[in-house]
């Protein structure tokens, strides 16, 4: 089904993965990307387990819009080991106006299809999605 806004569809290979984040833990995350020609969000990227939050960030493209989901583990001040899905949405500002566009218009009704975020992130720039921020945004 087309999200009205934009005209574009999820492929249901992002949700299916998404549920394989969520409930198998099977990624640690998931980088998705827009098919202007195709008019469709897919899967571009999925992190293994054991991949760092360093491989995460160097998976985003410098120049062009993404949407990502990550599995963030810590550990609180209570010493319970916890989880957050992150849903970060990335659009340098050096990427094209009309991808911007796009996936700003697209956003909200992809977030609708992966049930199960946590917590919203928008990142310009790779220092509002550093690992202090992810941190920060925990609790």
């Amino acid at each position: 089904m087309a999200n009205a806004a934009s005209g574009m569809a999820v492929h249901d290979d992002c949700k299916l993965r998404f549920l394989e984040l969520k409930a198998k833990r099977s990624h640690r995350f998931i980088v998705f990307k827009i098919e202007e020609k195709q008019k469709e969000v897919v899967v571009e990227k999925v992190g293994e387990p054991t991949e760092s939050y360093e491989d995460f960030a160097a998976s985003l493209p410098e120049n062009e819009c993404r949407y990502t989901v990550y599995d963030f583990d810590f550990v609180t001040a209570e010493n319970c080991q916890k989880s957050r899905i992150f849903f970060i949405a990335w659009s340098p500002d050096t990427a094209r106006v009309r991808s911007k566009m796009i996936y700003a218009s697209t956003k909200e009704r992809f977030k609708r299809e992966l049930d199960g975020i946590q917590v919203e992130l928008q990142a310009t720039d790779p220092t509002e999605m550093g690992l202090d921020v992810i941190k920060s945004r925990v609790n």
